[in-house]
Order: C-alpha cells, then sequence, then structure tokens
C-alpha cells in the first residue's frame, strides 16, 4: 500500500538560514537544513547543545578532509567515507594508519543527523562522540590519546583562530567532535526515486519491476521488520548469523552491553544510496545486493542467537530481482554539495 499522498517538497536552496537554538558567543551565523522529500525535517534531530552554524559547518568540512588529523598525515575521515561511494570506501574493511585494516566496513556518513547510537556496535552515544573515536584508534588515525592529537592542532596557528572564532576558546577535542558532527549533519539523502513515488505520486517515477519490489519490501520479503521508517531503518541491532559460517564470529553489540542476547549482533544501517555502498554487511562479504537478498531469502546463518525476524522468504528468482530493483531506487539528494576544501588553515 501507498503511503498518504503528502505533497512534493520544493527545495529553496542546499541550506536555509534561520533561527534555531542559542548560539554561543563568536559561533557565527545561524544554519538551518533543508527538509527533502521523504525525510523528516532534520532540524528538530539537531541537539540543543550544538546548534548549527555555517562557520562550525565550514570548521568541521575541513576537518573531516585534512589527513594532518592522523599520527602521520596520510588518513583523514574522508578516506573512509567518500562521496562517490556513499559516504563509504568500497572496501570490504577500512584501511587506516601505516595501511592497517580494521575488523568491520566503515559505516555511512549520511543520514547521521537522524541516528541515535553510533557504529555498527553502538559504542558512541552521539555522533559528537563518533567524530573524535576513530582519531585514539591505532588502526584508524593512530593517535595514542586525544591529548596529543589537540597538540598537534594547536601547532597550526590556523585551526587556533578558526576554534577560536568559532568556539570562543582555544583547541578542545570536545569542539572537534562537535565541528565534525555539525558537518556531518549536513549530508543527507531523500528525494529519491522511491519518495517521489510513494510520496510524490510520480508513477513514472519507478519501474514495474521497482515498483512490484517495493509491495515485495513490505510484504513477502519482510524488510521492513528492521528497515522500517522514513530512514530504512529501525535503529536497532539484529543478530543474522554472519560469521557463524566461516568460524568468524564478530561479537558485535555484545561487547558493549555483556547482554546474551546481543551477542553477534549490528546495528540495522540505512538503505537509503544502497546501490552506492557496496561491499555489505558489516564484515564486507558481499559484492551485490542480489548476494544480499539472496542471503536473506534463505533466512541468514543459524546460530543460537540469531534475531527471530530472519526466516527462509522464499522469494522467486523474478521477485529478488524486482527487490533489487527497488533497492537501486533509493538513491536520492542532499550529499552532493560535500567537496574537499581547495586549501586548509596553516
Amino acid at each position: 500500500m501507498r503511503r498518504a499522498q503528502l505533497g512534493k517538497v520544493i527545495l529553496t536552496g542546499m541550506f536555509i538560514l534561520g533561527t534555531v537554538a542559542a548560539i554561543p558567543a563568536g559561533a557565527g551565523e545561524p544554519l538551518q537544513l533543508p527538509t527533502l522529500q521523504g525525510l523528516e525535517d532534520p532540524n528538530t534531530f539537531v541537539p540543543e547543545d550544538n546548534p548549527l552554524t555555517k562557520e562550525k559547518v565550514e570548521l568541521g568540512r575541513m576537518l573531516f578532509f585534512d589527513k594532518r588529523l592522523s599520527k602521520n598525515d596520510t588518513i583523514a575521515c574522508a578516506n573512509c567515507h567518500m562521496a562517490s561511494k556513499g559516504f563509504g570506501d568500497g572496501m570490504p574493511v577500512s584501511t587506516g594508519i601505516k595501511g592497517l585494516k580494521g575488523g568491520r566496513s566503515a559505516p555511512v556518513s549520511f543520514n547521521r543527523v537522524y541516528s541515535k547510537a553510533q557504529f555498527w556496535d553502538g559504542r558512541a552515544a552521539t555522533l559528537e562522540d563518533q567524530s573524535i573515536g576513530p582519531f585514539v584508534n591505532p588502526v584508524e588515525h593512530g593517535f595514542v590519546n586525544h591529548d596529543e592529537m589537540v597538540a598537534k592542532m594547536k601547532k597550526i596557528p590556523g585551526y587556533r583562530k578558526l576554534f577560536k572564532d568559532v568556539f570562543g576558546r582555544d583547541i578542545e577535542i570536545g569542539d572537534v567532535g562537535r565541528a565534525i558532527a555539525s558537518f556531518q549533519r549536513t549530508v543527507l539523502s531523500g528525494n529519491s526515486a522511491v519518495d517521489k513515488f510513494d510520496i510524490g505520486g510520480d508513477e513514472k517515477a519507478l519501474s514495474d519491476s521497482a515498483k512490484r519490489g517495493l509491495e515485495l519490501f513490505r510484504g513477502k520479503a519482510r524488510c521492513t521488520r528492521c528497515h522500517s521508517g522514513f530512514n530504512f531503518t529501525d535503529e536497532k541491532f539484529h543478530n543474522l548469523g554472519i560469521g557463524w559460517d566461516t568460524n568468524t564470529v564478530d561479537l558485535g553489540r555484545y561487547m558493549e552491553t555483556n547482554n546474551a542476547e546481543d551477542i553477534g549482533a549490528f546495528k540495522t544501517p540505512t538503505l537509503r544510496e544502497i546501490a552506492r555502498t557496496a561491499p555489505y554487511m558489516h564484515d564486507g562479504r558481499f559484492k551485490t545486493l542480489a548476494e544480499v537478498v539472496d542471503f536473506y531469502n534463505k533466512g541468514g546463518v543459524k546460530n543460537p542467537h540469531q534475531d527471530n525476524t530472519i526466516i527462509p522468504l522464499e522469494l522467486t528468482d523474478e521477485e529478488k530481482n524486482d527487490l533489487v530493483a527497488m533497492l537501486k531506487s533509493l538513491n536520492g539528494e542532499g550529499w552532493q554539495h560535500v567537496s574537499a576544501p581547495k586549501s586548509f588553515p596553516k
């Protein structure tokens, strides 16, 4: 069934200036995010203690792309979150400092404004916490601790000035997180072909195959049991059986909660831009969406902790193709403005 017709959203630009929560002295010009078709108003998800400003977002963009924010000047946040790859890196697992490999694929960094617990295992409670975590990971940015990183940043006069302008004080790690989180909140994905058809009423937005796939997505294929809501995620953690067939089980959420029910459970990712974000799953084991659909069709991999929502689906080959066609129709708009700065503070 199609959702209620909500009408078309007319965008008046990538950012609309408006009034938000109280801005600290010297923080700059308030900035309001656009509401894209298919998404809830992102401005209502921005935390009151870190309101968006044009200057803070621009500072966050510089930090996101600056390789000097790694131990040996080789890794930036953008190394693992590339716009051309759906803000992932296109690799099964991420590569950090000195070519070291992580154990999980890079989560996408768009529509983070709507997300609650961050990372595959939910170990960061806020986007601000997530934004500074990788800096002290020995496999990622490689700093021993945040003090070491801040000390390095303070040797760059341009950054000291920018932090003073935006936050009214010298560089602090919490403000690094606030700036990067603010930039990440501007990276959106909405107004996909599915939104144009389902909300905007554009019958030509989807192929007949994708239309059938949308019905399957909400029905026989049971996708909405986890990929629900406007952002196509329930923001919860599920065990699909990944790793149990190869004896390479990652304990996932359990490492944070010590709750046996969370063994092997990982956060449901958004399906927006899914066609751009291969490979799939937290270990990047599947190269194509067709492989992912086959995995679900078989009911995942049975194990003592598998989520009870995962069962064999008995989809036909045509139905599987239709479901893939629908998933490929979830590419959208709202992130295309992102680009690397032409220069960095000196």
